[in-house]
C-alpha cells in the first residue's frame, strides 16, 4: 500500500493529529510530509519518526494541528543609543520557525521575523538582517566560504559593531577555521552561531546562543573570528572559542562545540550577561593591522585518514589527480605506515616530489605531533612532509587550501607551521576549563 493509498483509506492528510498503536506502544503526533512510503509523524517530543504503515493499528484522527504560521510583521525603529549588529544568514535552524500544520520549518531571514522570534535582541543592538544563502551546512563548498567572506567585508565597510553568522552546525567548525584565515586582521567580532536543537523544541539553544553572541559583541572590543555556542547542557553559559581551535564533538548535545588543545577565550553568562575572560583580554581587543580580505581558496586539497589496511594506491591517487596539497591524519605522534622496504614512505616522497605539499596531523585530538620520538617518524619527515604541531586536521585542511589560494607553494610550505590565527600553540595544554 502506497502512502497516498494509506492516507485515502484513513481519510488522512498532512497536518492532522493522529493516534495509533505500533507494536506495544501508543503513538500520537502530527502527520508531516514524506518523500517515501513511510508514515512520518512529528511526536510531542519534537522529534520526527517514521512508521511502517503495515504495522500501524487502531488509528484515530484527533483533529487538525495548530499552525504557527508566519509571524506578524511590525515596524522596528532603530535606537540611536545602541550599536548595530549584522546577522548574516547562510541556513541552518538558527533563524527557522516551525509550522505545526506540517511539522516542518521555514527560514525567516527578514529582520522583523528575526526580532519576533528573539525580541531581546532589540534591547541589545540594532539588528541588520542579511541573506547570504540558504543551504544545509554539509552542502557548503569553498565558493560558499568566499561568498560569506565577501558579505562580511561589506558589513565591515559599513561600520557595524560586529557580525553574527548563522549556519548549520555540522560544518560550523570548518567555516570558523577558513573564515579566520580569509579575514586577515579582522577589525571587529565575527561570531559564528548555530543551533543544535530545532526551534520547535523546548530545549532549543537557538535563542541563547544568539543573544549571548550579541551581548559579547556589544560589551567587548574583541577582534577576530570565533564561535558562540552552549558551553554546558544547562541554559547558563555560552563559550567564545577561537575559530581555528573549535570542533564539533557530539552530533546532538547542546554543548557539542569544544576547544581542542585550548580553552575558551571567554564565557558569557546568559542570566547576568557578565563576560568572563579566560584569556588575555588585551590580546583579543588590540588592533593587529590593516584589514585584508584574502579569500582565494584552492580546491585540489585532500584529507586522508591513516587506517590499518591503507595502501600506497591511496596516496597514488593524489599524485595522479595532481593534487596540490594533502593533509594526512596520522596516528599517535604523527605515524604513517612504513611497510616493507619503506614502500609507503617512498610513496609519500614521490607525492611530494610531484609538487604536492603533504601536511601531517594526528588522529588524537589532544596533544601534538613530534617527529623526534621514533625512527619511523623521522623517516616520514625526511620525505619533506610537514608536521603540523597541535593543529587540528580540519584547520590544517582549511589553512592549506587558503595558503595555496593566496601564496606561492614555497610561501605556503613556510607558513603552514607558523601560528597565524591561534591555530598552533607553543606547547600543548594538559588542562581544560570547566564551569
Amino acid at each position: 500500500m502506497t502512502i497516498k493509498e494509506f492516507y485515502k483509506k484513513h481519510s488522512l492528510k498532512e497536518g492532522v493529529l493522529i493516534e495509533f498503536t505500533y507494536g506495544d506502544t501508543k503513538i500520537s503526533g502530527t502527520i508531516i510530509p514524506t518523500n517515501d512510503e513511510t508514515l512520518m509523524v512529528k511526536l510531542s517530543s519534537g522529534y520526527n519518526a517514521g512508521f511502517d504503515t503495515t504495522q500501524v493499528k487502531g488509528l484515530k484522527v484527533l483533529g487538525e494541528a495548530k499552525s504557527v504560521g508566519k509571524p506578524k510583521s511590525f515596524e522596528i525603529k532603530k535606537n540611536p543609543n545602541l550599536p548595530t549588529i549584522a546577522i548574516l544568514h547562510t541556513g541552518g535552524t538558527i533563524a527557522s520557525r516551525v509550522n505545526y500544520s506540517t511539522g516542518g520549518v521555514y527560514a525567516s531571514f527578514d529582520v522583523n521575523d528575526l526580532v519576533t522570534m528573539f525580541p531581546e535582541l532589540t534591547t541589545i543592538a540594532n539588528i541588520e538582517s542579511v541573506f547570504v544563502a540558504n543551504m544545509m551546512s554539509e552542502d557548503m563548498q569553498l565558493s560558499d566560504y568566499q561568498k560569506i567572506s565577501i558579505a562580511v567585508a561589506e558589513q565591515i565597510k559599513k561600520g557595524v559593531k560586529g557580525i553574527i553568522i548563522g549556519q548549520g552546525t555540522d560544518m560550523l567548525d570548518y567555516s570558523a577555521s577558513v573564515l579566520s584565515f580569509e579575514l586577515e586582521n579582522c577589525p571587529l567580532p565575527v561570531l559564528i552561531v548555530g543551533a543544535q536543537r530545532s526551534s520547535d523544541r523546548g530545549s532549543s539553544d537557538a535563542a541563547m546562543n544568539l543573544i549571548c553572541a550579541a551581548n559579547f559583541i556589544t560589551k567587548t572590543n574583541f577582534k577576530g573570528v570565533a564561535t558562540c555556542m552552549h558551553y554546558s547542557t544547562n541554559d547558563t553559559t555560552c563559550a567564545i572559542i577561537n575559530g581555528t581551535r573549535v570542533m564539533k564533538m557530539h552530533p546532538s548535545r547542546r554543548d557539542a562545540f569544544k576547544p581542542i588543545n585550548d580553552t575558551p577565550i571567554a564565557l558569557v553568562d546568559y542570566r547576568t550577561k557578565e563576560i568572563k575572560w579566560l584569556k588575555d583580554k588585551v590580546q583579543y581587543e588590540h588592533a593587529k593591522g590593516t584589514f585584508k580580505l584574502l579569500n582565494k581558496l584552492e580546491t585540489k586539497i585532500g584529507l586522508l585518514k591513516i587506517h590499518p589496511w591503507i595502501t600506497e594506491k591511496e596516496l597514488l591517487f593524489y599524485k595522479n589527480e595532481k593534487y596540490k596539497g594533502l593533509v594526512i591524519e596520522a596516528t599517535g605522534l604523527g605515524h604513517t605506515p612504513i611497510r616493507e622496504n619503506d614502500s609507503f614512505v617512498k610513496m609519500i616522497k614521490t607525492l611530494i616530489d610531484s609538487g604536492c605539499i603533504v601536511a601531517i596531523t594526528s588522529q588524537s585530538l589532544n596533544g601534538r605531533t613530534n617527529v623526534y620520538v621514533y625512527t619511523n617518524l623521522r623517516k616520514v619527515e625526511a620525505t619533506g612532509a610537514i608536521y603540523c604541531e597541535d593543529m587540528t586536521s580540519k584547520t590544517a585542511l582549511m589553512k592549506l587550501s587558503w595558503l595555496l589560494g593566496n601564496y606561492t607553494p614555497k610561501e605556503a610550505r613556510e607558513m603552514l607551521t607558523k601560528n597565524l590565527r591561534g591555530e598552533i600553540s607553543e606547547f600543548s595544554r594538559t588542562d581544560t576549563y570547566e564551569e
